[in-house]
């Protein structure tokens, strides 16, 4: 006699349930490292809650201006961020998870491709990518376009112009777009 299988339960994470749980642990670690420099370790619980750990690194839970003078807070948060600000550990992880979704989902509505399983590696790669340059320049990339017409290697390796800020190209910036499209090659 079988066992009736359980209703599945919705994940907690609203990250989880848009991206899956690999993805979300993957864009957790990645953005960190990549915003602040800190390594964490990330987990999905059995109910689908991101659980995200400081390891090492720098915690940014005091806003400062970035390269371009932008009030920034935790991994690179941006939104109402004011001088003086400061954060909690907890409030860093519940930010960091909003704006991985903030950026996710209009990534998935303007490359509606990236929603394919066998696209998991583009699509962390492209979400990373928007979090850095923002929803509106990656929809209206090269990246977007050629990934739209099907041209998965084009569109990673498009993700490589975005190195400038203030129209001046920036080291971290070309190391970055380098590991993106690293990941976003593997597996095509």
């Amino acid at each position: 006699m079988t066992q009736p299988e359980q209703p599945r339960r919705a994940p907690k994470s609203p990250l989880v349930a848009l991206v899956g749980a690999g993805a979300a642990v993957a864009l957790a670690t990645m953005i960190a490292k990549d915003e602040s420099g800190r390594t964490v370790d990330a987990s999905v619980t059995r109910d689908g809650a991101l659980v995200v750990e400081h390891v090492s690194g720098p915690q940014y839970r005091r806003a400062y201006a970035d390269i371009v003078g932008v009030w920034t807070i935790c991994d690179g948060d941006t939104k109402n961020v004011r001088s003086g600000m400061v954060e909690t550990e907890a409030g860093c992880t519940a930010r960091l998870e909003r704006q991985l979704v903030a950026h996710a989902k209009p990534v998935l509505a303007c490359v509606p491709g990236l929603q394919h399983p066998s696209r998991q590696n583009q699509l962390i790669a492209s979400v990373s990518m928007a979090y850095n340059i923002g929803t509106r320049g990656f929809c209206r990339s090269t990246v977007a376009r050629r990934f739209n017409a099907g041209d998965w290697r084009g569109g990673c390796d498009a993700m490589l112009m975005w190195n400038k800020a203030g129209g001046r190209v920036v080291r971290g910036l070309t190391l970055r777009r380098q590991r993106e499209r690293a990941l976003c090659l593997t597996g095509l």
